[in-house]
């Protein structure tokens, strides 16, 4: 079984590798070249054939050719063409239980269901519902699926299509037969309230509200406030057998120490690798938004105020602990955001390639992105200061100890131009992003600063997905005139 940790072992750094259907297989040697047969300036889309596809939908096919059609750059058009649908041709599983939708959704080449990367997958498909009723039920059933995998263990990360196991049963947390991985991660529960608030938002549906899911919700706030540690470390630890520094907990799997100041101790990172000060801050920000968001819904649509003024008290309380202890002077950008603090006055400063990270706070609806502290921020990130921010021949970005040294994530290439009102900055990130594919036609989880035909992860289905949410973006604010001259 394939793991993100082990993945490097088993030749994860591929010259090559493309996904077909359901099925990933990474081909050592020479990275293959787009097919120079048929297809738009002898580029080839690399999608798998439509009958080995797991979900077609209307809504997404028509975009494929409204776009394909306005971008004059070859490479990128087929670039689009096969990464946008991605998720659906190759991740999704759907099905209706107990009267229900219900969708499980690998991460790509591990099949697996992350809580966040699953979320993120199906994002960028949101605003094409209204236009496509089997999509809308699709994503319904997402969040159906999220809602039961957070009943089931709010701690986990990531979960089996049933008691499958996985090769992580061994660790020493409560280790189930259903879950994949059981690493604590805030943004792992933020992205579940992220889909569910913005599907109902879009498509004005209310029936994923469920009992149930006010159970989950509930569960949410009980663990943030569980990890915020006032009452003692609470009832999460973890420990593993490995070689990896990030892949386990100290102090007998609480991780380092933490004074209780309002923050909410998040175990691990998004990238998965473990936190060095435990707050970490782009996750609790993510929090802030999170919780208003179920506050909102809890008023709005499940008629609990009692519980939605609950959530918005907790919101309040971290976002006052985070201008407290988050925002500090860094020695060359002024006022920022750390990245990681313990609220007895130590900060880290960096950041991560993996969302939520500081890049990325205006994407995720945290912070206006003209705010001068993340402005300062964005400064700091994208530049030599980071100690994860690489600069090579091929290209410059941010990475992180996941993977290591020189290795550039094209999710943060993908953020930098989310988040940018600079032309010039964001035809940079979408040249780069065109020109470092290594020929697959696909994202990637990161490649060498200096050699894109280093990669990892041949299929990584939020990668793909979010490359084509840019590109919708960019053309829907009027930007097609970029991206035809690059």
């Amino acid at each position: 079984m394939v793991t993100r940790r082990n993945f490097l072992k088993k030749g994860g750094i591929g010259l090559a590798a493309m996904a077909i259907g359901s099925n990933a297989s990474v081909l050592a040697g020479k990275a293959p070249a787009f097919l120079q047969t048929d297809g738009v300036g002898g580029y080839t889309s690399k999608r798998p054939d439509v009958s080995k596809r797991n979900f077609t939908s209307k809504a997404v096919e028509e975009t494929i050719k409204n776009v394909t059609k306005q971008l004059k750059d070859p490479k990128l058009a087929r670039m689009f063409e096969s990464c946008f649908p991605n998720t659906l041709d190759t991740t999704v599983h759907y099905r209706i239980r107990e009267g229900k939708p219900d969708t499980f959704v690998y991460t790509g080449d591990i099949h697996a269901m992350w809580l966040r990367d699953s979320a993120a997958q199906v994002w960028p498909y949101l605003g094409l519902m209204k236009k496509d009723e089997p999509l809308r039920e699709l994503i319904a059933g997402v969040v159906n699926r999220q809602t039961k995998c957070i009943l089931f263990d709010p701690y986990a990360n990531a979960f089996n299509d049933g008691p499958t196991g996985s090769e992580w049963l061994s660790d020493y947390t409560e280790m189930k037969p259903e879950l994949h991985e059981r690493k604590w991660e805030i943004d792992s529960l933020c992205y579940t309230v992220r889909l569910a608030y913005h599907y109902w938002k879009i498509s004005g549906d209310t029936s994923v509200f469920s009992k149930d899911w006010e159970k989950a919700a509930g569960l949410i706030v009980k663990t943030f406030k569980e990890q915020q540690r006032k009452e003692g470390l609470g009832p999460y630890k973890f420990q593993r057998k490995t070689e990896r520094q990030l892949d386990t907990l100290c102090n007998d799997g609480y991780g380092a120490p933490v004074k209780p100041v309002g923050l909410i101790v998040s175990s691990f990172r998004p990238s998965d690798d473990a936190t060095t000060l435990n707050f970490l801050i782009p996750s609790n920000l993510f929090a802030v938004t999170s919780l208003k968001q179920m506050a909102e819904i809890s008023a709005q649509v499940t008629g609990n105020n009692a519980f939605a003024s609950e959530c918005t008290a907790l919101a309040d309380e971290v976002q006052t602990a985070i201008l407290r202890y988050a925002v500090t002077d860094h020695l060359n950008y002024g006022k920022v955001y750390a990245f990681e603090v313990d609220g007895f006055g130590n900060k880290l400063f960096m950041d991560d390639a993996n969302v939520p990270n500081l890049l990325s706070l205006p994407y995720l609806g945290c912070i206006d992105r003209n705010d001068t502290i993340y402005r300062n921020t964005r400064n700091f990130v994208w530049s030599l200061d980071n100690p994860y921010f690489f600069k090579g021949t091929a290209a410059e970005g941010i990475g992180g100890p996941h993977i290591g040294f020189d290795m550039i994530w094209p999710m943060s290439l993908i953020m930098k131009a989310m988040t940018s009102d600079d032309d010039a900055e964001i035809k940079y990130c979408v040249k780069t992003l065109r020109d470092t594919d290594a020929d697959t036609g696909f994202m990637h989880e990161s490649f060498n600063k200096n050699d894109p035909r280093k990669f990892t992860r041949s299929w990584f289905a939020w990668a793909n997905t979010l490359f084509g949410e840019l590109i919708l973006k960019l053309i829907d604010e009027g930007k097609i005139n970029l991206l035809n001259n690059l």
